[in-house]
């Protein structure tokens, strides 16, 4: 579902990114006294495309907030029904890796010391993705809003009219697990079930290797989220659409049974390097009002004052946007 004209954005099961370079460019984020913000990366949600009006008005609040932001929109395809179709069909491992391309080869986002970058449901999770993969330019600050960090145990449902959505999701409820699915429904690779773990560990394309949830770790994936100055996650608080809803927060949800992040394996061993990014204040969990992707403004405008902008606010800086007028709406 696309995000909605009057910005009470409905972007349905989706994903983003984040980290910094280690050494002399960590460095060199912290000292430029350049006060020109930080290109800010956004990738959309499921249902949605790169050009919609809504996601547009997101990234004109961005640069409200920081005058002369670089708003670089993700896509699969520069035409917009075919965008659309990716968030459902398609290998995530292949969609990561064109991101990733996309952006190393932007002459403006290639030059810069570092993004910020800011994911929409799915887009949040396909997001720290670039980051463990890749995450050149570095990533700063990760802004992700419901996303399914954990995995989803139930799919959406579809609108009466939406084909391309029932399509998949009777693929989905087929055998989420085959290796037909797995390599081209998208939202089967961020499908995680407790009660069939090990069916996940072995069959999962996307999640389980991000998650670094399989036995043999990967070390990069780690030290790049470590490297991150921000994991900012928020969780809608009446989401109905993200089955948990917890999962925007990485915790583990079993029948009524919810363990928080915090409690789980994945931090106390620290697969991802959550432990190390929260020990040095940089992991933040948020909640948002309503269901999923009813974004406020106001909402929107203290998240890119707060961690996003130039290189020089940094981690604690804080800027106050100007006031930004959308139109009709009630945001």
């Amino acid at each position: 579902m696309a995000i909605r004209n009057q910005l009470k954005l409905l972007l349905t099961a989706g994903s983003l990114i984040m980290t910094a370079l280690a050494g002399p460019m960590q460095k060199a984020v912290h000292d430029d006294d350049d006060d020109t913000p930080l290109p800010l990366v956004i990738w959309h949600g499921l249902g949605d495309n790169y050009a919609a009006e809504g996601l547009h008005r997101v990234g004109d609040l961005a640069e409200a907030a920081h005058p002369g932001t670089l708003v670089y929109y993700i896509r699969m395809d520069d035409n917009t029904q075919r965008d659309q179709s990716a968030t459902f069909f398609g290998n995530l491992t292949e969609q990561v890796a064109k991101a990733c391309a996309d952006i190393a080869a932007h002459p403006i986002l290639a030059s810069a010391p570092a993004i910020d970058a800011l994911g929409f449901s799915q887009g949040g999770q396909f997001l720290r993705a670039y980051v463990e993969r890749c995450n050149k330019p570095p990533v700063r600050s990760l802004v992700t809003f419901g996303s399914q960090h954990n995995g989803i145990v139930k799919f959406r449902d579809c609108g009466t009219t939406d084909w391309v959505c029932k399509a998949a999701m009777a693929l989905l409820r087929g055998n989420a697990w085959s290796s037909y699915v797995q390599s081209r429904l998208v939202p089967a690779q961020y499908y995680r079930d407790p009660e069939q773990y090990d069916q996940y560990l072995d069959s999962s394309n996307f999640l389980a290797d991000i998650n670094n949830e399989r036995a043999v770790k990967n070390d990069e994936y780690k030290a790049n989220i470590e490297k991150l100055e921000n994991l900012v996650l928020y969780m809608f608080e009446e989401d109905t659409t993200v089955v948990p809803k917890e999962t925007a927060w990485f915790e583990e949800v079993n029948g009524t049974e919810i363990t928080p992040l915090r409690a789980r394996k994945m931090y106390s061993e620290d697969w991802l390097g959550l432990r190390a990014l929260d020990r040095k204040g940089g992991l933040q969990f948020r909640t948002a009002p309503g269901d999923h992707m009813q974004l406020q403004e106001k909402l929107l405008n203290e998240t890119f004052a707060e961690f996003f902008g130039p290189v020089k606010l940094g981690k604690k800086g804080v800027s106050q946007p100007a006031p930004v007028v959308l139109g009709d709406g009630d945001l």
